[in-house]
């Protein structure tokens, strides 16, 4: 698996990475021995870029994650969560479906974008993870909280990175526009942008990845398959968390019908292509079992012909001016 350095932190990331919202139960229940066999298979994949937050199942996916790297050399692989919900201790019962999540709702979930609370987070995902570091830190999706990130919470991830508690900052967000800002107008050394840089839709290549190429920084892209529509779109297909609008699911039908008459799977098509930009350090995938990592593996390795893209341009579906891959299967050429 090739390798990618993050900014100028000196991270290395695998251009394929692990995205741990699914085994912390996001839609549907995730067994721990199925988890568990989610991560192994990453592993022997060679994933050493494993991604997580608080937030995906109230604590599931990181006590899971940290269960099952627990084993590895802990200078083998890189591991990053996020900031900005705290979990605290609720009287409630039920299950944490209003969130996406089918967990038990034993924890509930705080925005704390303070000084204080992105330490406490950080502390407690520790804790959770059973591991003694965090390799990249992520404000998560502070949209709401836009000044207090800036102006508490920011620095308090650059302190934290100065004194060598963790090695990396930055944010993730299912938008471009403020993670535009944190490039243009903080030190951070990447940003994880979800949804807005795929086959379906490229928002982020207005001011998003010019704005880190600029400033030599990096970009993480999740969401590649928004929402899973790319890998099988079909009526009742989820696109943005919630059931795929009609025109939405036709374009990504005609998407399908152009790769498939290219001899490629529409899900290797939309894999690789945020590659096609520089700035992109990696793609995570958020498998729920180690088929679908497998399968990730293989789709990845998939050589793209350049009939694809030029079908998919013919065909109205993607925009003449967005960087395609080369035929390299992790992107490491330069895009066209």
């Amino acid at each position: 698996m090739a390798v990618r350095t993050l900014g100028h932190s000196g991270v290395p990331v695998t251009t394929l990475g692990f995205g741990g919202a699914s085994i912390g139960g996001l839609y549907e229940p995730v067994g721990e021995d199925e988890a568990a066999a989610t991560v192994d298979a990453a592993w022997a994949a060679g994933i050493r870029y494993f991604d997580t937050a608080p937030h995906y199942g109230l604590g599931l996916a990181e006590r899971r994650i940290g269960a099952a790297l627990h084993s590895r050399p802990r200078d083998s692989y890189v591991l990053s969560t996020k900031v900005g919900r705290l979990l605290e201790p609720t009287d409630g019962h039920g299950d944490d479906h209003g969130h996406g999540f089918a967990a038990p709702a034993t924890l509930r979930r705080r925005w704390d974008f303070s000084a204080d609370g992105i330490r406490r987070s950080l502390d407690d995902s520790l804790t959770r993870l059973g591991l003694d570091r965090i390799d990249l830190v992520l404000l998560h999706d502070p949209d709401d909280h836009e000044e207090q990130a800036f102006r508490e919470a920011y620095p308090a991830l650059e302190e934290l990175r100065s004194q060598g508690v963790v090695r990396a900052i930055g944010a993730g967000m299912n938008q471009s526009r403020m993670l535009t800002r944190f490039l243009t107008d903080t030190d951070v050394d990447a940003v994880l942008c979800a949804g807005r840089y795929t086959l379906l839709e490229q928002g982020a290549l207005d001011a998003l990845l010019p704005a880190a190429q600029q400033a030599g920084k990096s970009v993480i892209i999740g969401g590649v398959f928004n929402s899973g529509l790319l890998t099988d779109p079909r009526p009742g297909a989820r696109y943005d968390y919630a059931a795929a609008p009609e025109e939405v699911l036709h374009r990504a039908v005609r998407m399908r019908e152009t790769t498939e008459a290219h001899g490629v799977p529409l899900r290797a098509a939309a894999l690789r292509f945020p590659f096609g930009h520089p700035t992109v350090a990696s793609v995570l995938v958020g498998a729920r079992s180690a088929d679908e990592i497998r399968d990730a593996e293989a789709q990845l390795r998939i050589r793209l012909p350049d009939d694809v893209w030029a079908g998919l341009r013919t065909d109205g579906l993607l925009p003449e001016h967005v960087p395609v891959p080369t035929d390299a299967p992790t992107g490491e050429k330069s895009p066209r």
